[in-house]
């Protein structure tokens, strides 16, 4: 059965080269990340994240949740699809107005370092067509597909930055020992595995079957706790 006339490309491009990925995924990658904490400064002062075993919880429902559905917009973005409703899925995926609007800041920067690395007419095209940014997710998609990468890069770059994030951001928070916090990172390598696979497998099934087949993983205490996040007077993180 052929894709759907304007789909995109579901398998993935000639790789330039894999490094791009690491590059990618790199958290000094200009995009604006390390000024995120992903939910873990709010749960921090909620005493529900206070050492390395229950940041290790935090991270794997953050995984499964917030960042499958990441992983899924982003390898669907890179496989080709079309980003505008890709950036449209997202917003209906994201019921926090606090973390919409981070979404697209870090879109916003993710974009700028995109455009310097993979200069490519998509990439402007989606600027343009969105100059008050697009969801983070999609433009991280967007990326991939302009650096020769393809759905499945996309989502482990995606995956890995849904725990990353928090796992950096506890270091400066709880002062936690960046062995500890790295530790954890190993630990859940493959359930980021398995995120990954089933993000990029989601994405080959939105371009048959259209995107509502993407994952819409739901994290309700993180989206209540966003909100009171971006009212806090005081804050060491953006979100």
């Amino acid at each position: 059965m052929a894709p759907r006339k304007g789909r995109g490309e579901l398998r993935d491009q000639p790789q330039r080269t894999r490094a791009a990925l690491l590059i990618l995924a790199d958290g000094r990658f200009p995009a604006g990340g390390h000024a995120h904490s992903g939910g873990a400064e709010a749960a921090v002062k909620a005493g529900r994240l206070t050492d390395a075993a229950s940041l290790e919880t935090f991270c794997r429902g953050r995984l499964w949740t917030a960042g499958l559905t990441a992983a899924g917009i982003s390898a669907a973005a890179a496989a080709g699809l079309d980003p505008l409703a890709l950036d449209e899925a997202a917003d209906a995926r994201t019921p926090s107005a606090a973390l919409r609007a981070a979404a697209r800041r870090l879109g916003r920067q993710m974009m700028r370092a995109a455009r310097a690395a993979w200069p490519c007419a998509e990439l402007d095209a989606l600027a343009a067509a969105r100059p008050r940014g697009v969801h983070q997710p999609v433009v991280l998609g967007a990326a991939a597909r302009a650096a020769g990468l393809g759905p499945s890069d996309a989502a482990y770059a995606a995956a890995y930055e849904a725990v990353s994030g928090p796992a950096t951001a506890a270091v400066r928070l709880l002062g936690l020992d960046p062995f500890q916090a790295t530790a954890v990172l190993a630990r859940l390598a493959p359930e980021l595995d398995d995120v990954a696979t089933r993000a990029a497998e989601a994405a080959v099934r939105a371009g048959y079957e259209g995107i509502g087949v993407l994952p819409a993983g739901s994290a309700p205490l993180l989206d209540i706790t966003a909100e009171q996040h971006a009212g806090w007077p005081v804050r060491l993180f953006a979100s």
